[in-house]
């Protein structure tokens, strides 16, 4: 920390001088460089062979033109899949829509720490941005249709320009940057961008002199607009905004007092989704960053308030813990859920950090490497980057798998006849639908979207196959239907088997 004396005869004592911020020269050739690592991992480690998970399929279909849209459900939003549409629309290559969204989740990692190089030192952002992407939750996300980790990026960008307005009235860019950002959260997942906005229009009125009507007015603007398209879809599909919101919290298994932290702490072994999260915790090791996440935090609240930087770092943690709050209230996790999280905590976690390997020397001369500090951290981050590096290996093999498998399960399909235009009920039909080019139709559940009647009244237009686990039931209307084995998928180890609306015949379906 370095330090400024007043002047002679000046009264007072020597006061920590505020922490300097980056200029745009400096901070271009950094943060450009995190961005560009950032997704050339992703294009190295996660991209080649990984499948279509069963959300992404629902996104990917509502903007697929070769195949018939999912159902979507009462709690998702629509914001990802314009990401996805420009490459969707040209190709169904998983590999094509992959690489697309690599570069675009660089960019928007880019653009996220960017906006605070008026606000940290170059270094603290590019530690925080390397500790973000570092994880194996970031890397997998960033090529998937997902919003969560589009989400971490508005927050990030939101919170950085509502700090910069709330000094600065006259900062016209960060107002409106601060009000894109909140549109876009709204836009990829209403909720949170609900929970982003709260701390910080709290923090607008708790603080007098971040009281600007023009901020708050940002704010309740960007929600607004990101929402606008999620409300009106409301009333069109759903039955009005009540019902949708009742729907949701049906669908999410409702609104408790409940402690998810347990769950989160095992999904962290690689698993994408813990529903019901009843798994074994087999590996602590996955989760020793999680539990030094808020050490670390509190950590560098303490050297923000010591080097005169404590908005810029409180602001972002408050808005953390706010985010995560409504996580907490579900009885399953899922690691993506906490993705908003992680990286607004890795600014103040980057800052202790970085305080930990130098020491701030006054102008012109700058910081000094403290020998112990970097050596025990560069040790302790080789562990930490070994454990994130191994269970992504573990999760990019299973979804390599998972694209095999049903893979499979189509061609099979395709050999019985089944092709379109034809329907797809029953266990994972999401998935094997989209991928025969049918579509995927449930009777009950969730999902559903079409009676038994209709089903059946359908199967005399077009081949349904109706696909059944072992051990189940076969539904009361296809009992009389022709049955196949079908090859295994993921947690279907044996005994899938598929009921054809009518038998193959000579090369398929006949259609009656």
């Amino acid at each position: 920390m370095r330090s400024v004396r007043l002047a002679p005869g000046s009264r007072g004592r020597e006061r920590p001088a505020q922490m300097p911020a980056a200029s745009g020269a400096r901070a271009l050739p950094w943060l450009a460089g995190v961005a560009a690592v950032y997704a050339f991992a992703q294009l190295v480690l996660v991209v080649p062979g990984t499948g279509l998970g069963w959300d992404e399929t629902v996104y990917v279909s509502q903007v697929d033109p070769r195949a018939p849209a999912a159902f979507f459900s009462a709690p998702r939003a629509r914001g990802v899949t314009f990401l996805a549409a420009p490459v969707a629309a040209l190709t169904s290559s998983t590999g094509v829509l992959r690489v697309w969204l690599a570069a675009l989740s660089g960019c928007g990692l880019f653009v996220s720490l960017w906006v605070w190089r008026r606000l940290l030192p170059v270094p603290v952002l590019v530690v925080a941005g390397a500790l973000f992407c570092g994880l194996w939750v970031t890397l997998f996300y960033g090529p998937q249709v997902m919003p969560n980790l589009w989400v971490a990026f508005g927050a990030l960008c939101a919170t950085g320009c509502f700090l910069r307005a709330a000094r600065d009235g006259s900062d016209r860019r960060a107002r409106t940057g601060l009000l894109l950002a909140v549109a876009f959260t709204a836009l990829m997942r209403p909720g949170d961008a609900v929970a982003l906005v709260l701390p910080l229009a709290g923090a607008a009125l708790a603080v007098r002199a971040w009281r600007r009507p023009a901020v708050l007015a940002a704010l309740a603007a960007g929600v607004v607009l990101g929402g606008a398209e999620w409300v009106v879809e409301a009333y069109v599909r759903y039955g009005g905004l009540a019902a949708r919101l009742h729907r949701a919290g049906e669908i999410q298994g409702g609104w408790g007092l409940r402690l998810a932290l347990g769950h989160h702490v095992r999904a962290l072994q690689g698993r994408t989704l813990c529903r019901p999260c009843d798994v074994p915790w087999r590996h602590p090791l996955t989760a020793a960053w999680w539990f030094a996440l808020p050490v670390l935090t509190a950590g560098g609240l303490v050297v923000a308030a010591r080097r005169r930087c404590l908005p810029e770092v409180a602001t972002p943690a408050l808005v953390a813990v706010c985010v995560a709050v409504p996580y907490q209230l579900l009885d399953y996790a899922a690691p993506r859920f906490l993705l908003p999280v992680y990286a607004l905590l890795a600014l103040p976690v980057a800052l202790f950090l970085t305080a930990v390997a130098t020491t701030v020397r006054p102008p012109p001369a700058r910081g000094v490497v403290r020998p112990l500090g970097a050596t025990v951290l560069a040790l302790a981050l080789l562990v930490h980057g070994g454990v994130q590096y191994k269970v992504l290996e573990k999760v990019v093999s299973r979804s390599g798998d998972s694209r095999d498998a049903f893979a499979r399960v189509v061609g099979e399909l395709h050999r019985l006849g089944v092709r379109p235009p034809c329907i797809v009920s029953g266990t994972e039909a999401v998935r094997i639908a989209f991928r025969a080019g049918c579509a995927s139709r449930q009777t009950s559940g969730h999902d559903g979207s079409i009676t038994a009647a209709e089903l059946v009244a359908a199967a005399g237009r077009h081949p349904v196959a109706v696909v059944v686990s072992a051990g189940r039931a076969t539904p009361p209307y296809a009992r009389g239907w022709h049955a196949e084995p079908l090859p295994p998928l993921p947690g279907e180890p044996a005994g899938l088997r598929v009921h054809l609306s009518v038998p193959p015949a000579s090369g398929g379906v006949r259609r009656s």
